[in-house]
This record gives C-alpha cells, sequence and structure tokens, in this order.
C-alpha cells in the first residue's frame, strides 16, 4: 500500500469514527431530553393554583406535563419517580436584582466587573459582555432553591447599563443567560452623585443635577430616533440621504422611550420617588419602583401608580426618624394598599438569603401567598416572563425546588432542585469546605 493510499484509508477510518461519536451523542442528548421524572407524595405550593396536599408533578423534555392530585393523576410508566412524602414542593425562586457573575470576591478589584464609573449615563454597557458563568455564587445560590435571577450593575451610574436574566445552570454564558437587556436601571438614590472629596468637580453633585442629566439623555435619544425616523423616511425616494451617524449610548436608550421593555426605577426616599417618577412620566417609561425602603411618606403616592415594587434587602436599619422595623414592614405596608410586591436580594454573595428575607416580610405582617409570589410569580410578571416561570403550572418550564419543609423557614433543608427538567447536584464550594474542616 503505497503512502497516498494509507493516507486515505486513514481518513476513512477517522470520517467514520467521527460519524458513529456524532450520532451516539444525539442519541445520548435524545436519551436525556426524552427523560421523564415524577415527583410524588408531596406538598405542592402551585403558587396560582393553591395547595395540592398530596400531589403528583411530571416533568418531561424541560417542562412540567402534569401536576394534580396523587389519588386521581396517573403517573407515566416510564417515568423515574422520586418519592417526595413528606416534602415541600414549590416553584424555583426568581431574585429580580443581583449582581450574580459580576463579582466574586469584593476586595479583589480583579474579580470585579460591576460598574463602569467613567461616565454617569452608559445605557450602552451589557452585562452580557461581563457575565462570569463559572462564579462559585451562582452553586451557592441554587442549593437554596433560587433557579433564576436578574443580573444588574453595581448601582454607582444613574444610566449603569443593561440587565440579563438567566437561570443557575449551565455550561457557559450561552448557555444560563435567557434573556439579554431585559430591562435597564434607572437610578436616583442620591448614592450617584459625584461630590467624594477626591473628585468634588466632578457633575452631577445634586439631585438637581442628576436630573437634568437624564432628562438631557431621553431628549438627545428622541432626538436621534426622530433622525433615523426622517432617514428612513426620506431614503425611499432619495438614494442619495445619509444615515445619521450610529450612537450606541442613544440606540441603547430608544426601546425604553417605545415603552418595549421596562426600566427599573431605583429612588430611596419620598422625594427621591417623587422626582424619578416624574422624570419616567415625562418621557412615558414603562416602569418598575424599586429600592423605596425609606420612603414611607410617599406609600399612598407610590400605591396610585398601580406599578410593581422591589423591595430589599429588608433588613437594612432604619433612619433616625423612622421607626425600628420601618423598612421590615414595608413590604406589608405596601401590599395593604394593593401593591404587588416584589423581594429580591440586590446582592451576589447573600442571594441565597432571598427565601428567607421573604419569611422576615411575614414576620413582620406581610401574608404568607404574598411572600411567596414575592420571589416567584410576581417578579415573572413584572419582567413579562410568566409564561414560562413563576408557579408549577402545565407547560411551564421544570424549575422546581424539593425540600423538608416551608421554603422560607430558616430551618428547611432544600433536597432536590431542578433546572429545565435536569436535577442539579446539591453541591458548592462553601459544602466542600464545610466537609473538608468538619473532619
Amino acid at each position: 500500500m503505497n503512502k497516498q493510499s494509507a493516507i486515505r484509508r486513514r481518513h476513512s477510518v477517522l470520517k467514520a469514527v467521527l460519524i458513529a461519536a456524532t450520532l451516539l451523542l444525539g442519541v445520548l442528548v435524545q436519551a436525556q431530553e426524552s427523560k421523564v421524572i415524577a415527583l410524588k407524595g408531596g406538598k405542592i405550593l402551585t403558587v396560582t393554583h393553591g395547595t395540592i396536599e398530596d400531589g403528583v408533578i411530571v416533568m418531561e423534555n424541560g417542562r412540567i406535563t402534569v401536576v394534580g392530585p396523587t389519588s386521581s393523576t396517573k403517573v407515566p410508566a416510564k417515568a423515574q419517580v422520586i418519592d417526595a412524602k413528606g416534602m415541600t414542593i414549590y416553584p424555583g425562586l426568581i431574585d429580580s436584582e443581583t449582581h450574580l457573575g459580576l463579582t466574586e470576591v469584593s476586595a479583589d478589584k480583579m474579580t470585579n466587573d460591576l460598574i463602569e464609573t467613567s461616565d454617569e449615563i452608559m445605557p450602552h454597557m451589557h452585562v452580557y459582555d461581563a457575565f462570569h458563568a463559572e462564579t462559585m455564587l451562582i452553586p451557592v445560590a441554587r442549593v437554596n432553591g433560587v433557579t433564576n435571577a436578574i443580573v444588574a450593575p453595581d448601582s454607582g451610574d444613574t444610566l449603569p447599563g443593561q440587565d440579563i436574566f438567566i437561570q443557575l445552570d449551565g455550561k457557559s454564558a450561552r448557555e444560563m443567560i435567557l434573556v439579554k437587556d431585559i430591562t435597564m436601571p434607572l437610578n436616583f438614590t442620591g448614592e450617584q452623585r459625584r461630590n467624594e472629596s477626591f473628585d468634588k468637580a466632578k457633575y452631577p453633585q445634586t439631585r438637581m443635577g442628576m436630573a437634568a442629566q437624564l432628562r438631557q439623555a431621553f431628549l438627545d435619544a428622541q432626538d436621534y430616533l426622530q433622525k433615523q425616523a426622517d432617514y428612513e423616511k426620506k431614503s425611499k425616494t432619495d438614494k442619495t440621504a445619509t444615515a445619521p451617524k450610529r450612537d450606541l449610548k442613544l440606540e441603547s436608550l430608544v426601546p425604553y422611550l417605545k415603552g418595549e421593555r421596562p426600566v427599573v426605577l431605583a429612588a430611596n426616599t419620598a422625594p427621591d420617588v417623587e422626582t424619578a417618577v416624574s422624570l419616567a412620566n415625562e418621557f412615558h417609561l414603562k416602569f418598575i419602583l424599586n429600592h423605596v425602603q425609606h420612603a414611607q411618606k410617599a406609600l399612598d403616592y407610590i400605591a396610585s401608580l398601580k406599578v410593581p415594587v422591589i423591595v430589599g434587602p429588608i433588613w437594612e436599619l432604619p433612619k433616625e426618624n423612622e421607626r425600628y422595623d420601618a423598612v421590615y414592614s414595608l413590604p406589608a405596608q405596601l401590599q395593604k394598599r394593593g401593591v404587588k410586591v416584589i423581594i429580591a436580594s440586590s446582592d451576589a454573595h447573600n442571594v441565597r438569603n432571598l427565601p428567607y428575607q421573604a419569611g422576615y416580610a411575614v414576620a413582620y405582617g406581610l401574608p404568607y401567598e404574598e411572600a411567596l409570589r414575592a420571589i416567584t410569580l410576581y417578579p415573572a410578571q413584572a419582567f413579562g416572563l410568566d409564561k414560562d416561570y413563576g408557579s408549577l403550572e402545565v407547560g411551564k418550564m421544570a424549575n422546581i425546588v424539593v425540600a423538608n419543609g416551608d421554603p422560607l423557614d430558616v430551618k428547611t433543608d432544600v433536597k432536590h432542585v431542578f433546572i429545565a427538567g435536569q436535577e442539579i447536584p446539591m453541591d458548592n464550594r462553601q459544602i466542600r469546605l464545610r466537609d473538608q474542616y468538619s473532619k
């Protein structure tokens, strides 16, 4: 056999091996996708359709296919059955504001991609460009039942960039990021003032300056949108028409001006809330309120806006002129006024404590069912994701948690977590360190 024939033969063998491997991989993937899992005998908190004391929930191909009482629900013969007797089954929790994947060690600047501070107005910054899927903080959060999260930049800028919606499982950022640019924070808490001692000359240093800067940004975006429309109209009859220069900063604001996406409007005190809402209304922005922990004087006004409100962390200390429980009871005070309350960690390292924040709100007057919705259904509704997330219903994503007690109780241990129908290993760096050093 000559050298060329040998080479051709090796190529043929290699090609056959690759084809066989591809077919085998396809079979394995198909088998994994078609796996049917049934959780049987547990107490099911559906969130939208009450509680099933002794129920069955079946998942296949990443979706929920059956939910019902054990006595009247047939389990598919091919299903892998997990005995959930004595357990509580509930939807995967959704944290509506986190910094997961943008920070690892707070004291190490090289592990922080939280915010771009070179300018106050940075809507063209995209969290998906910085999201670090390999962060150790995600496995820590998901073993306590958090399966999805909004990831936002830090709040040091008034318009710091655009958020992403993630699932807390995947081999890469591409697999974990479900929605890019889902919303944009508009921060008006006072934290954004450039009045630190080392850069006093920077703008803005006052609430007036912040408002003027925001107003100018949206006016410029409106002008940019009009120029684009004028060009598109003119180009239909004039082939020499010149398109306006592309401006990423202004372009990023256009979907929000059109009402296609909501902004998350953060304001901390009553005056901040009123000014920020006035700006949002001036430009007809669709918005969700956030960080109103010290706006007790404006609660009736906030309720009149008929928008969801994100609160968290609720164990923030009161100001000097507030009751000791002013922040703790805020979710209950808002809910009494008809507001859909959403609870968020506003953190990265403490996302795992999300259910305990909801439990704390219950201790200070928030009805239990509303507390559970505050970390499941209401976030999904606020961000337009409730078709797939937020409750246990047929057709929704199989993001399911199985625990040995009340999901809002610190004594409860999570036993199983499913994301898109796949069981997640109950392991993380903290558990490994505990096991290593407890010996």
